[in-house]
């Protein structure tokens, strides 16, 4: 391990953060215990220590706030406060978004539009964080606050997204692992070297942790035959190909598998985007017409896209997808991997997978991909 990695500092997620906050909060107004920090255990089941800035009790209502920290990954909402609200109600457990946190306009989003732009996972976090410690027969109301969220959301992409007026609730592991480029990387590389050290000669690639565990506990694939790539999807298929690797199973949502399909093998947003432009290439190869192409480049996510596309008949756009993305990997490293590629919904269930990955997933995975 390089000096870099090991003096980079790992932060918490908005959604982390905001599951703190109603913890110490409940704890605050159930059990008079005022905290300078709280235990919250994450959704990849790690415990993740949260210090509290603020704690305060008005009457039926705890408020505590919990600045946020990005680590040595800030993005716009590091040093942020996240300010939770907890006030006592006859029964029910409310979560709403108050000033600075968006609202979700569009449709394509895994929230409803008119709600608070709250993920599911952090949402269960809140729950799961604050549920054991309220008296029974008791409700409560939380409210999420982040004051500077509207201006700091100018800096994201929630508006294109469709999320307006602040900025998004998020984390799907509650921590924010540092991003440096070069010491990511050096991360990643390991575990290819390992795999081929342990004699895999196929693997599975995927951008992140969901994915990961989708393959390890749904589909039982072997831990050390799962390797994520984080954004870095062209690096990873190299150092694939420099270990000796033969085959490998693209494995990830719509969004990414579409900017490979693409020819872009980094898919972070900074770098390059172009996800609709690809898919209406290929809607329009498949026949579509100009109204749907305009509507697919219209859409806010990939993921109304495809309703357009289910609605036109052109569902099979998306196995287009899948086969070119497979066909750009195996010209980045000049034909030296077998590539397939399944494409994933947001809760992880299989929306495609070319022919290549269903013969490999059969070798890899020992059963055959629905």
């Amino acid at each position: 391990m390089s000096r870099t990695q090991k003096t980079l500092r790992s932060g918490y997620t908005t959604g982390a953060c905001a599951a703190g906050a109603a913890k110490a909060a409940a704890l605050l107004l159930f059990q008079s215990m005022p905290s300078d920090h709280v235990f919250l255990e994450g959704p990849l089941g790690d415990i993740i220590d949260i210090p509290i800035k603020e704690l305060s009790l008005i009457g039926s209502t705890a408020r505590a706030v919990v600045e946020k920290d990005g680590g040595d990954d800030p993005d716009v909402t590091h040093g942020l406060d996240i300010v939770v609200e907890l006030t006592l109600s006859d029964s029910g457990f409310n979560i709403l978004g108050g000033e600075g946190v968006g609202m979700v306009t569009l449709p394509g989003l895994p929230i409803a539009v008119g709600s608070p732009a709250i993920n599911p996972v952090p949402q269960e976090m809140i729950k799961k964080a604050v549920m054991p410690i309220i008296r029974d027969n008791c409700g409560v109301t939380v409210v999420i606050s982040v004051p500077g969220g509207r201006e700091a959301a100018k800096s994201t992409l929630n508006q294109r997204l469709g999320i307006s007026g602040g900025i998004s609730i998020l984390g799907t592991s509650g921590i924010v692992r540092p991003m440096s480029l070069d010491a990511l990387k050096e991360s990643l590389e390991p575990f290819v070297k390992k795999a081929a050290a342990m004699g895999f000669k196929r693997l599975v690639l995927t951008p992140g942790g969901f994915g990961y565990r989708q393959l390890v506990e749904k589909f039982g694939a072997h831990p050390d035959a799962v390797v994520e790539t984080s954004n870095f999807i062209g690096f990873m298929l190299e150092k694939c190909v420099e270990n000796k690797i033969e085959a490998v199973i693209l494995w990830g949502q719509i969004g990414k598998m579409t900017k490979v399909a693409g020819g872009i093998f980094n898919t972070h947003s900074r770098v390059a985007d172009g996800r609709r432009e690809i898919l209406a290439a290929q809607a329009a190869l498949q026949g579509a017409k100009k109204e749907l192409i305009e509507e697919i480049l219209n859409s806010n996510t990939l993921e109304s896209a495809m309703m357009h596309l289910e609605k036109s008949g052109l569902a099979r756009v998306i196995d287009c997808i899948a086969e070119k993305a497979s066909e750009k990997a195996e010209e980045y490293v000049w034909g030296s991997l077998r590539v397939g590629t399944v494409i994933t919904g947001r809760s992880g269930e299989i929306l495609t997978a070319d022919g290549t990955a269903r013969e490999l997933g059969r070798l890899i995975l020992c059963r055959e991909l629905e």
